[in-house]
């Protein structure tokens, strides 16, 4: 199990752009079953429980035509319908082999993932072997029951390999930073003992499956997290057409009202509720019909106080998040603002999803990373997974200025990436810039660049002498194309790399340049 927490003071500013997030309506009721179903005993629940086993190989974004090496972890997971395993993102996560393995038995089972959320952190895998099947009766995943409900959390934890059961309550529940992907979502605490290993496995109540376990607090005793079944049944309908969206997003930026002075500025009452909104991002559902400086007062027909929290459940307050992720990507709800003192009602389609509208993405799972060299300067887009390579402190270790860049990000109109010259591999072509890194590149050769694909069209389609590559703050590094078209060959090769970029960048490599060119 992960056991990493985001320790970030909360902020009076929010982006809800990333964060407007969360789950199906929630019945105010506690968990059971209305349709009359058998609730499963002990026996049955424990059936139903596996152990994972993992074989991860992630990328090195230091180095991003390499991998770091192969790790072995190891998870739970229970069986749900439709011979489906549910577990954690973050057990099969850069997977290169699953096998998992029911409880009291012997065999393991090769595995294979089906669908994945690393936003929710939930996966759902299969096993093709019909014996693996034999004799199982599929947990139900049930209501989110109140806080104080008696739980057992189930699964396969360190310090032995038979099943560990342990018990407790819900202790409340609330949006967290999810810490496999850094998106705030709901979250269910617990105090039930949990520890590495228990990652994926069902937090049990009246027989049904209530929660997933994804993480836990080191520094604070049994308090644990589950990703609740409103996010995972989320999860599960979104996946039924046999493809995962995602988390649908209203894209706006969000500030609290609590001052008097600001109330009255914006023609609200003292006692008035509601959230100013201070942008929004181009392209996304809210962009044409909602303005900045419009004032928030109901989303989907859920008020929002001063504080940007609605009530979910009676006297149960979260995130105004609530009110847009428990729909799918294309529902269409209606929000009503206050503008220039007058009360008015809009509709938003729900087109696309959170990750769409960040200009720095969250971490990334299951992809390559992508990268251009030339002339031995490595360029790469800003990522947290490229911050995270200064280890587990990495939001004090890393550079201070792209750290800073997570704290307003929102696409933009002119750019749609930030692009790093993350390092330069030292060669007579580069002489006098070998030290030079973490540039923000802003213009090729006085062009404003959007992305890092546009920066490899301008550098290629360019025919002048030079080329030239400008920082945030002006500076230069200017390069003799021919002289680099000469060395790059000699560079790859030395420091053994097997292609100037990455594969998702192929479709740009030049039409002139054969791929033994490029020393691959």
């Amino acid at each position: 199990m992960n056991n990493r927490t985001i320790g970030w003071a909360r902020r009076k500013t929010f982006l809800c752009m990333a964060f407007l997030g969360l789950l199906q309506g929630l019945p105010a009721g506690a968990a059971g079953s209305p349709t009359g179903t058998p609730v499963p005993d002990a026996e049955q629940i424990k059936d139903a429980i596996v152990k994972v086993y993992a074989v991860q190989n992630p990328p090195d974004y230091y180095e991003p035509w390499s991998m770091r090496g192969m790790r072995s972890v190891s998870g739970s997971g229970c069986i749900i319908s439709k011979r489906r395993i549910l577990t954690n993102a973050h057990v099969v996560s850069d997977r290169t082999f699953i096998l998992v393995r029911r409880f009291g038995q012997t065999r393991k089972f090769r595995a294979k993932v089906i669908a994945v959320s690393h936003e929710a952190d939930l996966a759902v895998l299969t096993v093709e072997d019909d014996e693996f099947w034999e004799s199982v009766n599929p947990l139900e995943v049930g209501s989110l029951p109140d806080p104080q409900t008696e739980i057992a959390v189930y699964g396969f934890p360190l310090g032995g390999d038979y099943l560990s059961v342990t018990k407790g309550v819900i202790s409340r529940i609330e949006h967290r930073t999810y810490t496999h992907s850094s998106c705030f979502l709901l979250a269910a605490q617990i105090d039930a003992a949990i520890n590495p290993g228990n990652s994926g496995g069902p937090a049990v109540a009246d027989g049904k499956v209530i929660g997933v376990v994804m993480q836990g607090m080191p520094s604070a005793e049994n308090i644990g997290y589950i990703v609740p079944s409103p996010v995972i049944r989320h999860f599960l309908e979104d996946i039924s057409d046999g493809r995962y969206d995602g988390f649908p997003s209203l894209g706006v930026v969000l500030q609290e009202t609590e001052n008097r002075d600001m109330k009255r500025y914006f023609g609200m009452s003292p006692e008035g509720e509601g959230v100013l909104v201070l942008k929004v991002a181009p392209g996304s559902p809210a962009d044409g019909v909602i303005h900045p400086g419009d004032i928030l007062l109901e989303v989907d027909g859920c008020p929002v106080a001063e504080d940007g929290t609605v009530e979910f459940r009676h006297r149960q307050r979260t995130s105004v998040a609530y009110c847009i992720q428990r729909h799918q990507i294309g529902d269409t709800i209606p929000v009503k603002l206050l503008r220039n003192g007058k009360e008015m009602e809009v509709e938003v389609v729900l087109a696309r999803p959170m990750q769409e509208d960040w200009l720095i993405p969250n971490q990334l799972y299951d992809v390559l990373p992508t990268y251009y060299i030339y002339g031995g300067l490595v360029f790469m887009p800003l990522t947290r997974n490229y911050l995270m390579s200064w280890g587990p402190n990495w939001f004090n270790n890393a550079p201070k200025e792209l750290v800073a860049m997570l704290s307003d990000n929102l696409k933009r109109p002119d750019r749609d990436e930030v692009v790093l010259l993350t390092k330069v591999l030292a060669g007579s072509v580069n002489e006098g810039y070998h030290q030079w890194n973490n540039w923000v590149i802003e213009k090729v050769n006085g062009v404003s660049i959007r992305n890092l694909r546009h920066l490899v069209r301008l550098v290629e389609s360019s025919r002048e002498g030079f080329v030239v590559f400008e920082n945030d703050r002006g500076q230069k590094i200017i390069l003799d194309r021919a002289k680099v078209a000469e060395a790059t060959p000699q560079i790859l090769k030395t420091y053994h790399i097997p292609a100037d970029r990455s594969p998702d960048l192929r479709d740009s490599w030049p039409k002139d340049v054969s791929a033994g060119d490029t020393g691959s």
